[in-house]
């Protein structure tokens, strides 16, 4: 390939990607009304309506903007990533606005639903040959034997994000919020996967002197909130996440602890309730990540109300409902694994209702 080319097909390829999903840049910011809460306005920005379902696209569209620019990802070159879940969905998308060949080295067990949402999009799959936490080395060892690009979703996010990743949730959040009537929120909830969306919410906020906060909420098994609260930067727990896109057995380098002020640990079975709720009593479809963004919300908007502090939070819808509907939202599933949502779904709706909240754990520093 000339240089001359590799340049001419970079710019091509650099304008597909930022152009990939102009439509709907901003993503939309929904109220939700609760009758009794008053004072406190709560907006979930819906990252849902990204072409791929999930706000792992503002992720991966990030990498390929920033792995073109640095020439490790030129014409016909194959990508390769190691997940099954979001990010492989827009990994396929992408390369497919490229022309590019995609495949995702998936754990076994990968529900079907997901391997069919990674072909739609144009990309291909193969069952991992190791154990689950070995998938990543399997992927990165394939992009070598075929003289590919690895998508490492883990390492890179963090650069990628900080780098090639506006506009950002936090840019579209200030922008959205500009005509009403608390147009600085006193917080923004989100979770950690990567750490890149905490991260780059956080480095917004202090990059523009924002009085908001960030809160970051945590399932789990995850290491995530025992690293933030020990100090402890390569915290390790071993054990997966029942939570998909959020928590991880690791801590991850995308994750930057010092620009979270909050970190809200969430018991899974209040993640599925919180679910549930939204989707049976505000209409809205998301997946398992927003019932736990939206357990952390109820948790800060509760400590407002005490403290009588009028304002708004935003939080995130992470994904759609769809992938889940045999999973999180079935409850022979959620059975199975030995949760019982049911007292937090009546926590929620008692929230809802009258303002009530039954405080459980969360922890400030």
């Amino acid at each position: 390939m000339t240089e001359e080319y590799a340049d001419e097909w970079a710019a091509q390829a650099l304008r597909r990607v930022r152009a990939g999903g102009a439509d709907v840049t901003p993503t939309p910011l929904r109220p939700l009304p609760l009758p009794a809460i008053r004072g406190i306005d709560i907006y979930l920005k819906d990252e849902s309506a990204h072409p791929t379902g999930s706000i792992k696209y503002r992720l991966v569209r990030a990498l390929f903007r920033e792995a073109i620019a640095n020439g490790t990802l030129t014409a016909g070159t194959p990508v390769i990533a190691a997940t099954s879940g979001a990010v492989a969905v827009a990994g396929a998308h992408f390369a497919r606005l490229l022309d590019l060949a995609f495949t995702a080295v998936v754990p076994a067990g990968t529900p079907a639903g997901v391997l069919a949402r990674i072909g739609a999009e144009g990309g291909r799959w193969q069952v991992g040959e190791q154990p689950p936490a070995a998938v990543q080395q399997e992927a990165r060892a394939l992009a070598e034997r075929l003289g590919g690009h690895f998508l490492d979703h883990f390492a890179d996010a963090g650069r990628a994000m900080a780098v090639c990743g506006e506009p950002t949730a936090a840019d579209e959040i200030f922008a959205q919020l500009a005509g009403e009537r608390h147009p600085v929120p006193e917080w923004i909830v989100t979770g950690a996967g990567t750490g890149a969306t905490s991260a780059s919410v956080g480095r917004h906020l202090r990059d523009h002197g924002r009085k908001t906060r960030l809160a970051v909420v945590d399932p789990e098994n995850s290491a995530y909130f025992p690293a933030w609260a020990s100090g402890c930067a390569d915290y390790t727990t071993g054990m997966p996440s029942r939570i998909p896109g959020i928590g991880r057995p690791r801590t991850e380098p995308g994750f930057l602890p010092e620009v979270i002020d909050l970190m809200i640990p969430v018991p899974d079975a209040a993640s599925v309730a919180a679910l549930r709720w939204l989707r049976t009593a505000a209409g809205i479809d998301a997946g398992p990540s927003t019932g736990t963004h939206f357990w952390g919300t109820c948790h800060l908007v509760a400590r407002m109300r005490e403290a009588g502090v009028r304002g708004s939070v935003v939080t995130l819808i992470g994904d759609t409902a769809e992938p889940y509907l045999t999973t999180h939202l079935d409850p022979s599933w959620v059975r199975a694994r030995g949760l019982d949502p049911a007292p937090y779904e009546a926590a929620v709706e008692r929230f809802a209702r009258t303002g009530e909240w039954q405080a459980g754990p969360w922890h400030a520093r």
